[in-house]
């Protein structure tokens, strides 16, 4: 167990040893003189007592990526060793705070007046004055392991579940206390093999270390995101992993801000990893005054940021990533449906370039080190659906999506391909789709779920039968229109049998009536899965209906003018709770002018009828 003076005093060091620096590049530090130093151990450099971590060691001298400005760091400068790793602390007052990369609380420390972060800052990520009203769920006498489940606090509308640290000694319970306390008081006492230990509302974990779980399980259902090109076409499964490449300009900010606000996982962790400041700012001032669809509730009551802008050191980055996967690890094991939001891993891969070029190690593709595919594969398959440790029973799920901003759009850079062997979805951004104001701008050609399979059997039983089917014909529909428009370049519309450019017209219509989403509008911003479903129906039933008009001798001109597809453009501002039955009707209009063909044309005016 964690001893409560830690948890008290925060992550930082306790000094046990001394050396000083003997060589600088950049955020590496050189030092000599540690006693018997371990890799993964921080230490705090220089009479600034800047923080880093040790990363290599080579004899009595330990390399140290340092996560903050080495500016003005001198030969000879004192380097102190602490006792541990970096840690991030878990416990109540997560949700709703801004953290940057090594978990200081930028809110807390704003409200201070800090507004910048001076060099060796040390501040404790969880307020030490706040308390929280802690209600336990054990007695006495009762056999304790890891995982299991204390008790609850209530943060906001949310339950916050209190849990044996993984890593502690399974034991019995001597005491838990009902109250008022503050994350680093003692709630409870363990008698173990170990002897007497404190629990607390709080625990560290180091951020590098997967938090262990008690077993994986296949993934049953889709993170429902509200968005139609994601939800019926390439869907990501609840446990799963996805990845959104796109040149600038496409919106992959866009598309993760839209997921923190309307997918339906219980708590989003969205890690701004090398982000432009003025676009973090941005989103720290919107998020505080969106409104959770799901509760009413402020956004931010289930959500925790970390903020680690692109003028922050370089070496914050890969810290920044690690500490938002370990919080939602956190989350993930009490039970809950978790969202991670990385934008992007492009910035985090970076850092790991910049830090083994000044480690002078042998570069890979692009200058990428040799090791990059191993680190992301470490980072997304964190990723899962599982049962965590401890009783009760539970089950939680962490969703990763990752944003990756290759150079110029290219998909052929190292971090794309990389990401591409290792996410079960692609969501790729098609800058042409930008440039012409589709949004999202998710390319349908390039974009694909490996998920559709294992989810087939939730999207029949809740959303419709027809789903696979649906979803195959649009996608069918669409890689015809792209056939269609390669022969258009060459001889023109005009020239295609009528036929082909109903297609081009239905293709049209799927995009302009179904594809695109207006992130900023009310009505538009998000759909249910029945509804989104109900509106693909009608589309393709329109397609229908535009061939048999045309097999009925009608032109295509006047088809694609007909009053019901000018109305089913504009189905996606419809509100209601009986949008789908309203839907079914137009796709009944849609088709009625063929659903009941005459037997014989009509009589000239005069003849008689015999």
């Amino acid at each position: 167990m964690v001893s409560a003076e830690r948890e008290v005093r925060g992550p930082g060091p306790r000094p046990r040893g001394r050396a000083e620096v003997v060589a600088a590049a950049g955020p590496v530090v050189r030092a000599s003189g540690l006693a018997r130093p371990t890799v993964g151990q921080v230490v705090r450099v220089g009479p600034s007592r800047l923080l880093g971590e040790i990363i290599r060691l080579d004899g009595e001298r330990a390399t140290i990526q340092v996560y903050e400005e080495t500016a003005g760091l001198r030969v000879g400068d004192p380097v102190e060793a602490s006792d541990g790793p970096l840690c991030a602390w878990l416990g109540p007052g997560l949700l709703g705070a801004t953290f940057d990369g090594l978990q200081r609380p930028l809110g807390a420390l704003a409200e201070r007046g800090r507004w910048t972060l001076g060099a060796g800052l040390e501040a404790p990520a969880l307020d030490p004055a706040r308390r929280w009203r802690f209600t336990p769920l054990r007695e006495p006498g009762e056999n304790l392991v890891p995982g299991d489940v204390l008790g609850a606090v209530a943060e906001g509308p949310f339950e916050h579940r209190i849990l044996v640290p993984p890593g502690a000694p399974a034991g019995r319970l001597r005491r838990l206390t009902r109250g008022e306390f503050a994350a680093g008081d003692p709630i409870g006492e363990i008698e173990s093999e170990r002897g007497p230990g404190l629990l607390h509302l709080a625990h560290a974990w180091p951020v590098r270390t997967p938090r262990p779980v008690g077993d994986r399980l296949p993934v049953l259902d889709p993170l429902v995101t509200g968005q139609r090109v994601l939800d019926m076409l390439f869907p990501v499964a609840r446990g799963g992993a996805a990845i959104i490449p796109g040149g600038f300009g496409t919106g992959k900010t866009v598309v993760e801000q839209t997921l923190a606000r309307w997918s339906d996982a219980d708590v989003v962790v969205y890690v701004g990893c090398g982000e432009r400041g003025n676009e973090m700012a941005e989103l720290l001032t919107e998020f505080a005054g969106l409104e959770d669809p799901r509760s009413g509730g402020p956004l931010l009551a289930r959500t925790v940021l970390i903020a680690n802008t692109s003028n922050m050191p370089v070496a914050a980055r890969e810290a920044s990533v690690a500490l938002g996967m370990t919080i939602a690890e956190y989350f993930r094991d009490q039970g809950y449906g978790v969202a991670l939001l990385a934008d992007s891993t492009s910035r985090w891969a970076e850092a790991l370039r910049e830090i083994s070029g000044r480690l002078e190690e042998l570069p890979g593709e692009e200058g990428f080190p040799a090791y990059l595919g191993s680190r992301l594969a470490a980072f997304y398959e964190r990723a899962g659906r599982v049962v965590p440790l401890g009783r009760p029973g539970r089950v939680g799920s962490l969703t990763v999506v990752g944003a990756i901003s290759p150079p110029g759009g290219d998909f052929s850079e190292p971090v794309t391909q990389a990401s591409l062997r290792l996410a079960g979805t692609l969501w790729a951004l098609d800058t042409d789709l930008a440039h012409a104001r589709h949004f999202p701008a998710i390319g349908w050609t390039g974009s694909y779920s490996l998920y559709v399979d294992a989810l087939a059997a939730w999207y029949r039983a809740r959303v419709g039968d027809d789903w696979e089917a649906c979803r195959r014909d649009a996608l069918g529909l669409l890689a015809r229109e792209r056939q269609l428009l390669e022969i258009v370049q060459l001889v023109g519309a005009d020239a295609l049998p009528d036929e082909d450019r109903i297609d081009l017209a239905a293709a049209d219509l799927l995009r302009e009536a179904f594809l695109q989403q207006h992130a900023f509008d009310p009505a538009d911003a998000w759909r249910p899965p029945v509804d989104q479903l109900a509106l693909l129906r009608t589309v393709l039933r329109a397609r229908d209906g535009l061939q048999a008009g045309l097999r009925a001798g009608s032109t295509v001109e006047t088809l694609s003018h007909s009053p019901p597809l000018a109305e089913l453009r504009r189905a996606r501002s419809w509100t209601g709770p009986n949008v789908a039955e309203r839907l079914a009707a137009l796709g009944e209009e849609l088709v009625a002018p063929v659903a009941d063909p005459p037997d014989h044309p009509a009589d000239p005016p005069g003849k008689a009828v015999p």
